[in-house]
């Protein structure tokens, strides 16, 4: 193997490890969620953190990882050494955030906040993120006209 290549894969290796570890910190996301998110397998994402693939990434599951995470993916190209830049995105503008949401938002990242508060916003987060919809009409069910 050629010095540039393996210096390619020690920078994309350290690229991904960072986006893994944020995922874990910043949302507590598990390897699985990351994979579940960005449609990339784990074996993927493994065989990109050890370095271990012969051949360049695929485009698409670079995009693919680095959207699921909210990364730039240029930066992933530029960590691959490929002079090439993000595909356009014709994304609109997010909605404007719950003021709710933002306080939540804004405690995750409060220094002052306590890691087990964090820990207790997270796991709410995640069981209201995940709890199966409730049918709009399944209050009415209940209910027997008066």
């Amino acid at each position: 193997m050629t010095e540039t290549a393996n210096a390619r894969k020690i920078a994309f290796a350290t690229f991904v490890r960072r986006a893994l570890d944020d995922a874990r910190a910043m949302r507590a996301w598990s390897g699985t969620e990351v994979s579940r998110r960005t449609g990339v397998s784990r074996q993927t994402i493994n065989r990109w953190v050890r370095g271990d693939w012969a051949s360049d990434p695929e485009v698409e599951r670079v995009v693919a990882f680095c959207d699921g995470l909210g990364l730039n993916p240029a930066t992933a190209f530029t960590a691959l050494g490929w002079d090439r830049t993000a595909p356009p995105r014709s994304a609109p503008h997010p909605p404007p955030m719950d003021p709710d949401v933002e306080a939540l938002l804004r405690r995750l990242v409060d220094p002052n906040v306590s890691d087990a508060e964090k820990f207790h916003i997270r796991e709410t987060i995640r069981y209201l993120a995940y709890r199966p919809t409730i049918p709009l009409d399944a209050g009415k069910r209940g209910r027997r006209a008066g």
